[in-house]
């Protein structure tokens, strides 16, 4: 009988808010797999994840993916999720998937006591408290590795045929804060990589084209920056004829810290010299936002990669790319959204379609959803959860 393909644990681990509810067969078979993944009979200790060598986008003897061994050949050509063969190395090094996983069972083993006792039967009570303990055991083994490194990552996305040349930019991935799974924003994801990838193969259907010298300076936005792999790329593709256009004017924001700081370390990273750096890095809380400084005026390009995790997040940007977007005909929000087809974070780009109305659907000046276009996932990047991409042009209609 062929064994059972592990399931990511963002996709496979029950909610802890309904602990009681669930039975010892569905614990068990969660625990399983999460032993499955990170605790085989043939590992005697927890893999670390993979540093990340530098490579190229399209270098095929180097997948461009913080999940994905360095070793042996990817295929260069995109494929679906279903036609990727399986590799349990990728989702055992998945940081984000990880983290989770260690969340989660810290969680269980916090609420463990209600579970085993809300059984009356001495046995089954019995069966739940030993789960309860190799739960426990799989956790010491998550607790007694080595903190994990930052990872230092090199891109080089080509550009268009007319330029012949490559955007590179180079990033420090830090290690997700293990007491905030919100620091998701301290990684590359592979939405940004995918669409910092379009944006310098064909910058003008992006609105990244430089205007004249005598028009206004080109402003462009990013939101929930994270490492800053968009507005980096941005910059640099814009940089070789800043010399004869308007000047660029580049805002990367994000909301945590510990995100600002590694975010700022990648900016100087890539431009040592603050006087020919044209990134801003600034905090944005898209609840309760501050619209002062250099996000006092509207921007003629908004970017957004992976950046809702929340049924809210979708109505809380759309007010700020209501605030911060300029209303002339060149004003453009681009969003890419990774599908995940299942667990926590599945179905976040219907969010998006419940707060942007169709262009088609609106009467009065809105902001709507001129085009979307879906992007198959690509070999070696991504996140194992990660089924492809919706990459929504949203403007005013």
């Amino acid at each position: 009988m062929a064994t059972r393909q592990p399931v990511p644990p963002t996709s496979s681990l029950p909610p802890l808010a309904r602990l009681v509810t669930y039975s010892t067969a569905q614990m068990t078979e969660a625990i399983d797999n999460l032993r499955s993944i990170y605790c085989p009979p043939a590992l005697a200790t927890l893999p670390r994840p993979k540093a990340l060598p530098k490579h190229l986008v399209h270098d095929t003897s180097v997948p461009d993916s913080g999940y994905a061994s360095a070793e042996g050949e990817e295929s260069d050509d995109e494929c679906d999720e279903e036609d990727a063969p399986f590799d349990i190395d990728v989702l055992r090094s998945d940081t984000f998937e990880r983290e989770f996983a260690i969340r989660w069972l810290t969680g269980f083993a916090g609420r463990s006591d209600m579970w085993v006792y809300s059984e009356t039967s001495e046995q089954e009570a019995d069966a739940r408290a030993a789960l309860v303990d190799a739960a426990a055991s799989l956790l010491a083994t998550f607790a007694g590795e080595d903190e994990e490194e930052a990872l230092t990552r090199t891109f080089s996305f080509p550009t268009s045929p007319e330029s012949s040349g490559a955007v590179h930019v180079e990033l420090n991935d830090a290690p997700l804060l293990s007491n905030d799974h919100t620091s998701v924003g301290l990684q590359s994801w592979g939405s940004s990589i995918r669409l910092a990838e379009r944006m310098c193969l064909d910058p003008g259907a992006f609105e990244l084209s430089l205007v004249r010298s005598t028009e206004p300076g080109l402003r462009i936005l990013e939101l929930g920056a994270g490492t800053g792999l968009l507005s980096i790329a941005a910059a640099k593709l814009l940089a070789a004829s800043a010399s004869t256009h308007s000047p660029v004017e580049i805002v990367a924001t994000d909301y945590h810290p510990s995100v600002l700081d590694n975010l700022r370390e990648n900016v100087s990273t890539n431009f040592p010299s603050p006087s020919t750096c044209p990134i801003h890095v600034l905090p944005l809380d898209w609840q309760s936002p501050v619209y002062e400084g250099a996000l006092a005026s509207r921007f003629d390009v908004i970017l957004a990669a992976d950046v809702i995790y929340h049924p809210e997040h979708a109505r809380w940007i759309k007010a700020c790319v209501e605030r911060l977007l300029t209303q002339d005909a060149r004003g453009v929000f681009w969003l890419i959204i990774p599908l995940r087809p299942t667990g926590r974070h599945a179905g976040m780009s219907d969010t998006v379609e419940a707060v942007f109305p169709r262009a088609s659907e609106v009467q009065d000046k809105e902001l709507a959803i001129l085009h979307i276009d879906e992007i198959t996932k690509q070999g070696g990047v991504g996140r194992a959860d990660e089924g492809g991409y919706k990459l929504y042009k949203i403007g005013w209609a």
